[in-house]
């Protein structure tokens, strides 16, 4: 990404391979019933009780696992390279969340999990009209909203649900909206198998955000590109809290990623980050411009 720019989906589209703090991330997140190691036997059950069963040989296993200590040496990279280090907590969690869980194309029922730890970075369909974005871009996402072991924090677009599964081995709990009912639907049943318990998914417009969540949110995370910061969204978010959106034209390059920030006296403050492309925000967003938004 020589110039800077990332080109993401709207669904989200980093230096050892053995890192300790990944057991000590999912004990303080409260995922006390985690699968003990994760092999082969435990993927396959995994994927089975989340609805979506798949046979792998032990060799297929191995190769995709193989693949995984270049990819964290990637993201590790690419993180010092644009913001100067790599937070270690990010790294960890990307460590511990098997990402071939993740890889799935749900308009055919069939899982994917060969295409996970690709050299070559990029976003993977997932049907619907949706995608895995790629991990380079989740990860800088993930680090520029300084997730803390006690935020709450929020996601517009599920997508693969590897966003929020992220999120969750740092943060106390994840909330995540899908707006495409058969995607979400599908995705909110995977975080369980895994034992990631701080995870609440729902089928919904997230351009309303979830104002049944007492207290709002520290972090709020926007996959997709909106044509202005939801009001809603921005009411939801905390003193000192965080909000990462896309913005920009449907369709168009020209689009931002802002980062808005609340201070303790309520007033918001954004910036600036990078150049991305994204597909757009659906349902209210498209129906609202952003004068009548304001009023």
């Amino acid at each position: 990404m020589a110039d800077h720019r990332m080109t993401l989906t709207r669904r989200s589209v980093l230096a050892g391979t053995a890192l300790a703090a990944p057991a000590l991330l999912a004990r303080r997140a409260g995922a006390a019933n985690a699968i003990p190691a994760w092999n082969r036997e435990t993927y396959e059950t995994a994927m089975a009780r989340s609805g979506r069963p798949v046979d792998l040989t032990e060799a297929q296993f191995a190769a995709i696992q193989a693949r995984k200590p270049a990819a964290m040496q990637r993201i590790a990279a690419y993180l010092k390279a644009h913001l100067g280090e790599a937070d270690p907590r990010v790294l960890a969690a990307f460590q511990q969340v098997p990402r071939e869980y993740f890889h799935y194309l749900y308009d055919q029922h069939r899982a994917t999990p060969g295409d996970a730890y690709e050299e070559n970075p990029k976003p993977w369909a997932l049907g619907y009209g949706s995608a895995l974005s790629d991990y380079l871009g989740q990860a800088y996402m993930t680090q520029i909203c300084r997730p803390r072991p006690g935020d709450v924090t929020l996601e517009i677009g599920t997508g693969s649900g590897f966003q929020s599964a992220l999120l969750s081995r740092m943060v106390q709990r994840a909330y995540t909206i899908e707006i495409i009912e058969p995607l979400g639907r599908a995705v909110g049943r995977i975080f369980t198998p895994l034992g990631y318990d701080n995870v609440q998914s729902r089928v919904g417009d997230g351009y309303f955000g979830w104002p049944e969540v007492e207290g709002g949110f520290d972090i709020i995370i926007v996959t997709c590109a909106a044509q202005y910061a939801p009001p809603d969204l921005l009411k939801q978010l905390k003193p000192s809290g965080r909000m990462v959106i896309p913005i920009g034209q449907p369709f168009k390059r020209g689009q931002v990623l802002y980062v808005y920030t609340k201070d303790e006296a309520g007033k918001v403050h954004s910036r600036r980050d990078v150049g991305v492309f994204f597909i757009p925000m659906t349902g209210a967003m498209m129906k609202t411009p952003a004068a009548a938004a304001a009023n």
